[in-house]
């Protein structure tokens, strides 16, 4: 479980998110969703340590990220695995070395361990037969399911994840929100996604944090996103003709 207490961010002057309080609970799919420009990119940056805020707490099972020493930092970032939005894979290497470049960075596995536990990852994606191809002759998708791969090769307990839907076409969104949703209920991680594919919105977010201006709006699930009576939730839920016309049958 992660947990932001009173979290405010600010840049110079310009204050981005104000007094967030919001939890990311344990052995589901939690979503942060708004429109751009709303604070949530910069909500996610201060989950993972890239942004401190001026106020506040983050923290991972009652651990204070933020007031950790370095070695405990470095400790904890271990447990974490993250997919970004282009999914950032190293064009220079080749899938095998992709995966296993976490594996380098935080363990101390031998090359052996390192290459068994890249296939376990590349099969649970299912990703047979890759290893030596480099994410230039992969399929949007398939580099996808590379950066999951990677992501869960350290068998993290939280796994964040940048747009992951973005630039695929709505079959490949949809399996890879299957593909999420199946390993975070798989292996009980605390999984943060931040998105606004409302297809992911309405089927997999077992709990969803709505940011409106740099703030926490609203919060609830995926049964009860489009019945909100909150108006900026509303306005954002159903500005697209498709929402629209599910409204109408509600």
């Amino acid at each position: 479980m992660i947990e932001l207490n009173h979290v405010s961010k600010y840049f110079g002057e310009k204050q981005v998110l104000f007094d967030i309080n919001t939890v990311f609970e344990e052995g589901k799919v939690n979503l942060i969703i708004g429109r751009s420009g709303s604070g949530k990119t910069v909500m996610m940056k201060c989950l993972v340590g890239l942004y401190t805020p001026e106020e506040g707490q983050v923290l991972y099972q009652g651990r204070d990220f933020h007031h950790m020493d370095d070695a405990s930092q470095r400790k904890l970032r271990a447990e974490m695995g993250m997919v970004f939005q282009g999914s950032a894979l190293f064009d220079s290497m080749n899938i095998e070395q992709n995966v296993m470049f976490p594996l380098d960075m935080f363990t101390e596995m031998s090359m052996e361990e390192k290459l068994e536990r890249v296939n376990f990852c590349l099969q649970r994606v299912d990703l047979p037969n890759v290893n030596k191809l480099f994410p230039a002759e992969l399929s949007g998708g398939m580099k996808k399911r590379a950066a999951i791969a990677r992501a869960m090769a350290c068998g993290p307990k939280f796994l964040f994840c940048d747009e992951p839907n973005s630039g695929l076409d709505p079959k490949t969104s949809l399996l890879i929100d299957e593909l999420i949703t199946e390993i975070t209920h798989e292996y009980n991680m605390t999984t943060v996604i931040n998105t606004h594919d409302l297809n992911s919105v309405i089927t997999i977010g077992e709990t969803i944090s709505f940011i409106y201006q740099g703030r926490l709006e609203w919060r609830g699930s995926s049964d009860s996103v489009l019945t909100s009576d909150n108006a900026a939730l509303n306005d954002f839920i159903y500005a697209q003709p498709l929402t629209q016309r599910i409204r109408k049958h509600i």
